[in-house]
């Protein structure tokens, strides 16, 4: 416990606005974001002849793989660089869950005996938001929960975009045609580096001034001169165990659409076994392809769905997570069952483009 005390003796009570303040900017950062580029999707979705133009404008930019003309390479990249996200993905999320944990494995510990919490925050020399010697334990308690719901969502997060890294090296066999337009790209590299953030955006500064404090103490000191930290791994996963009921079902309801994008990228990764006929399509089945055109865009929905219920779904950037993912995937979704319909005679008639028997 000296790193903690070595922490927060160099912080007083006035010294944790300006966390406080880091935290609020970073969370008004996120939600501005999340708007700013859900908006134009939002608008472009309207069915009016007068934003056509707009529409176009958007789809332009949202254009990739099959549904983008083959001759349109100003402004595009490969769609293979789908990779890029996914690895930047992984890097990230498993910095801020390694972080994240290791914050709330030290100062936040989920314990049931009520003198822990006095012990641990007469420790805490009045830095931390989340034991203060002016909040009664419930409050400490919920903002405990807080952390490691946290840590919870990051390590969905983890099991999420692994998965979607390890599909785009061994699963999909992209078209060497294929291209996205240079701002999908870019949208994609925003995406996978403020969703993750967005998790835990919340305790994220105050995680990171601890990393930071951490690192100092051992320059300062010395590997031999500063207390060796024992993980019990128990202690560290048992937290976990205590969460609420929510945090389970959204669990449940995440796991629900993982599996089955792994079964609909799994059904598009065999229709090109041929690299040779990389540029022939033809129409999937199978699995949720039964229902709808984009079963992967709707698993996805379902995925973003569970960390909002697992969540609580009282964090409004998780909300606004979920909307720019929903936003996005239905107008690609659209665009794609259009793209379908025109491309096969025999199209099945029955197939929704992502929400069955609704859209």
């Amino acid at each position: 416990m000296e790193a903690n005390v070595i922490l927060r003796t160099k912080q007083g009570f006035g010294d944790s606005f300006p966390i406080m303040t880091m935290e609020m900017g970073i969370v008004a950062l996120l939600r501005a974001a999340w708007v700013a580029v859900t908006l134009p999707i939002l608008v472009a979705s309207v069915p009016s002849s007068r934003l056509n133009l707009f529409h176009e404008l958007v789809l332009g930019f949202a254009k990739r793989g099959k549904i983008m003309p083959s001759s349109s390479h100003k402004f595009t990249v490969p769609q293979r660089f789908f990779s890029h996200f996914y690895a930047l993905a992984v890097l990230w999320t498993t910095s801020l869950l390694v972080g994240t944990w290791f914050y709330a494995y030290k100062m936040a510990p989920l314990v049931s005996e009520p003198l822990q919490y006095s012990t641990i925050a007469s420790q805490l020399t009045g830095g931390s938001r989340i034991f203060s010697l002016h909040k009664p334990h419930s409050a400490a308690s919920k903002q405990i929960y807080r952390v490691w719901e946290s840590v919870f969502l990051l390590l969905l997060m983890e099991a999420h975009v692994l998965r979607r890294l390890i599909e785009t090296i061994y699963v999909f066999k992209y078209s060497p045609s294929a291209r996205m337009h240079i701002f999908g790209y870019f949208t994609g590299i925003f995406f996978y580096t403020a969703a993750p953030l967005s998790l835990c955006c919340t305790f994220a500064p105050e995680a990171f001034i601890f990393a930071e404090n951490q690192l100092a103490e051992f320059i300062v000191k010395g590997k031999n001169q500063i207390s060796t930290t024992e993980f019990d791994w128990w202690v560290i996963t048992s937290p976990l165990m205590k969460l609420r009921w929510y945090s389970w079902i959204g669990m449940a309801i995440f796991f629900w659409g993982w599996i089955h994008q792994c079964r609909s990228h799994a059904i598009l990764g065999s229709l090109r076994e041929n690299s040779e006929q990389a540029d022939d399509y033809v129409v999937p089945d199978g699995d949720w392809f039964d229902y709808v055109s984009s079963p992967h865009y709707l698993a996805e929905i379902v995925i973003y769905g569970g960390l909002v219920v697992a969540s609580g779904g009282s964090d409004l950037t998780i909300w606004l997570l979920f909307g720019f993912v929903v936003a996005n995937l239905v107008f690609a979704a659209a665009e794609t069952q259009r793209w379908y319909l025109r491309k096969f005679d025999n199209y099945p008639t029955n197939r929704f483009a992502i929400i069955p028997f609704v859209y």
